[in-house]
């Protein structure tokens, strides 16, 4: 995803948690970005300033109705959006189904 070095599993839990929202939809569209691969630092950081935001707000910039204000036009911003915004055209992966033989 983004530059900067690959942040440690401790780090991804606690980002997880901050990431946690009241609106369904940013928990999913945050979930797909989680799943595309290893966070790095740049992406933290881009997380963490989107999650001062309210939930409304945050949706719009998910789903590029508007664009980051000025505080946060920053490039690890950027591409936080970049990735939520692709991953909505990507489907998820079907969940594994373990079957027994009757």
């Amino acid at each position: 995803m983004g530059e900067g070095g690959v942040i440690d599993s401790a780090a991804l839990s606690k980002l997880r948690w901050r990431c946690r929202r009241g609106l369904l939809e940013n928990d999913l569209l945050i979930e797909r970005f989680f799943a595309l691969g290893t966070v790095t630092s740049a992406d933290a950081a881009g997380l963490e300033a989107l999650m001062a935001l309210a939930d409304n707000d945050l949706l719009d910039l998910f789903l590029g109705r508007t664009t980051p204000a000025s505080d946060l036009d920053r490039p690890e911003v950027r591409q936080v959006l970049h990735a939520v915004r692709a991953s909505r055209t990507t489907p998820p992966s079907p969940p594994s189904i373990s079957r027994k033989s009757p």
